[in-house]
């Protein structure tokens, strides 16, 4: 059985660090290259650390267009651009793993259609799609959680408290990332206006 072939795009934040991490170990997969501007030439071992002994490959800032998949791990509004500046063959499908084709009706771009990556809301459409957008984490673990009851008809109202880590903002270091802050305390963060309300909200509805 032949191996996926797969390219990471914006592999230097801490989404693409994991996907290295599971792709490695994946027996279906070869990891073709790790793609980041800023981190071009340096090996990925250097920026994710527990990744040392696991592989010598060096981030790129060049595209293969020689894989099968390409998962895209940018920022939030950025896939839509890079989608927009890189001509990608259409044979090559597409993981993003940002929110930029989350929600109906910003679900396409060009001749792609990205299909909602939650298997317990949609399995036998992801298995069909060509191009996946894959659900946030607060969404994934929130609407597993509010999926059964809004098929039983119970989800009239709900109200989540979700707690997240440092690693949840990203790498980019803010006054509320420090240790100093973050040790034995928790806050409020995007209440009633968090990124992943919109996908939540469609997958109920639905």
């Amino acid at each position: 059985m032949r191996k996926v072939r797969v390219g990471i795009a914006g592999g230097a934040g801490y989404t693409g660090g994991e996907l290295v991490r599971i792709l490695l170990s994946h027996p279906h997969a070869e990891l073709a290259f790790v793609h980041s501007k800023s981190n071009a030439g340096n090996p990925v071992s250097k920026v994710h650390q527990d990744l040392t002994g696991d592989t010598d490959m060096r981030f790129t800032d060049l595209l293969a267009d020689d894989v099968d998949v390409l998962f895209l791990c940018l920022g939030h509004g950025e896939s839509r651009r890079f989608l927009e500046t890189h001509a990608l063959p259409h044979r090559i499908r597409v993981i993003d793993l940002g929110n930029d084709f989350r929600l109906p009706g910003s679900d396409t771009h060009g001749d792609r259609r990205f299909v909602y990556g939650l298997p317990e809301l949609d399995r036998d459409g992801i298995a069909k799609a060509h191009d996946v957008a894959n659900p946030g984490c607060f969404a994934t673990a929130i609407q597993l959680a509010l999926l059964p009851l809004a098929k039983a008809g119970l989800a009239h109202e709900a109200h989540v408290t979700g707690i997240t880590g440092s690693t949840g903002a990203g790498q980019s270091l803010t006054a509320s990332s420090h240790f100093s802050w973050r040790s034995s305390n928790i806050q409020a963060y995007k209440t009633l206006t968090h990124q992943h309300l919109g996908e939540i909200e469609a997958s109920l509805k639905r």
